[in-house]
C-alpha cells in the first residue's frame, strides 16, 4: 500500500468513477484500475462495486476510506513540516561549547544574528569538555560543539575556527609578577590552577611538562576558565591559558602574563558535527556566521604574532 495507490481509490470514491478519478490524479484509467487492483490484493478485500454508471463502495472500501483520510492528511503534513525545516522557516540548533570565551562572548553575537536570518530557530547551549562534547555529538544529542582540537574520534568532522599560544599568568602580588618568561621547571615549582582532566588543553599542558622531564604540582582542577582566572587573580596559585582568554585582564592589570620559555604549546579551537550528517539551512547559516566572526577575530596579537616569529628563528 503506497500514497498513490490512496490517492487513486480516493480520487475514485469521491467523483464515483474510474474515469474521473483518473483525470483528477493526472494518470490513465488503464493505470488507475491496476493501482486499484494491487490495492484490493494487498488489503485481500474488494474496494468497489461497479454499477451502470458509477460505482460503490463496499464496507472494507468505506472502512478504507476513513483510514485513507488520516493518512492522506499526515503524508501531507509531514511534507509541509519538511519543507518548512528545508526553506529554514524553523528548526532547532544544539550547541555545545567547551570553551567559556566563547560563551561569554562570540556565541551570543553569532546567534543574535542567526535569530534575525532564522527568526523561528530554537538554540540551546550545553557545556562540558571537549570529550564530553564530542560524544554528545556521535550520540546525535548535539548538532555542532565548539572544542579544543585535535579530535581523534571516528565520525566526527572538524574545522578550524581560531589558534592561541597558552601562556602563565599569575597574580600581580606574585613575587614573580615583574617578569615576562618563565621556565618549565618554575612553573612546575608553583601552585598550579589547572583546567580538570579530559579536555585537549589539559592534554597539552601535561605533555609540556612530561616533555620537560618535571611533575607539575597541581593544587586545583577546575572545569570553568573563569574559575581558573579568579583563584589566580587572588593569589591562590599559577595558571596556564590561552593568551587571548586573559588579554582583558592583563590590560586591566588584575593578571600577569609570562611567556613560557623553550614552549610552543599552540591551543586550537575547532568546531565538530558528524561526518554525513544532515545539515539544515539553519545548521549551515550558523556554520558561515561562526567562520566570518572568527575570521575577523584571527588576526593574532603584536605580542604573538612577535612570539612566534622568535620561536620560529630559535
Amino acid at each position: 500500500m503506497d500514497i498513490r495507490q490512496l490517492k487513486a481509490f480516493v480520487a475514485i470514491a469521491e467523483s464515483g468513477t474510474f474515469t474521473a478519478g483518473a483525470v483528477r490524479v493526472h494518470v490513465t484509467q488503464a493505470a488507475i484500475s491496476m493501482q486499484i487492483r494491487q490495492l484490493e490484493n494487498e488489503t485481500g478485500a474488494q474496494l468497489f462495486v461497479r454499477a451502470p454508471r458509477k460505482v460503490i463502495l463496499t464496507e472494507a472500501g468505506e472502512r478504507l476510506l476513513e483510514r485513507a483520510y488520516v493518512i492522506l492528511r499526515e503524508h501531507d503534513a509531514a511534507l509541509e513540516e519538511m519543507a518548512a525545516l528545508t526553506g529554514a522557516h524553523r528548526g532547532r540548533l544544539r550547541i555545545g561549547t567547551a570553551s567559556a570565551g566563547v560563551s561569554g562572548h562570540p556565541l551570543p553575537q553569532i546567534l543574535r544574528e542567526l535569530k534575525k536570518q532564522h527568526p523561528a530557530v530554537e538554540g540551546s547551549v550545553a557545556s562540558g569538555t571537549s570529550e564530553q562534547l564530542v560524544q554528545l555529538v556521535l550520540a546525535g544529542e548535539l548538532d555542532v560543539a565548539f572544542v579544543s582540537l585535535p579530535v581523534e574520534a571516528r565520525g566526527v568532522q572538524t574545522e578550524l575556527l581560531s589558534e592561541d599560544s597558552l601562556v602563565a599568568v599569575a597574580s600581580p602580588r606574585h613575587k614573580l609578577a615583574k617578569q615576562k618568561v618563565v621556565s618549565a621547571y618554575a612553573l612546575a615549582g608553583e601552585k598550579l590552577i589547572l583546567g580538570e582532566r579530559g579536555g585537549n588543553t589539559r592534554r597539552l599542558i601535561d605533555g609540556f611538562f612530561a616533555q620537560a622531564g618535571v611533575t607539575p604540582r597541581v593544587v586545583m582542577e577546575l572545569s570553568r576558565l573563569a574559575a581558573i582566572k579568579r583563584m589566580v587573580e587572588e593569589d591562590m596559585g599559577v595558571g596556564i591559558v590561552p593568551l587571548q582568554s586573559v588579554q582583558e585582564e592583563v590590560t586591566k592589570g588584575t593578571l600577569v602574563r609570562w611567556w613560557i620559555e623553550g614552549a610552543q604549546i599552540n591551543w586550537q579551537l575547532g568546531i565538530a558535527r558528524l561526518v554525513g550528517g544532515y545539515e539544515s539551512p539553519i545548521h549551515l547559516t550558523f556554520l558561515q556566521l561562526c567562520r566570518e566572526h572568527f575570521a575577523k577575530s584571527a588576526a593574532p596579537s603584536k605580542e604573538f604574532r612577535a612570539k612566534k616569529k622568535r620561536l620560529a628563528a630559535s
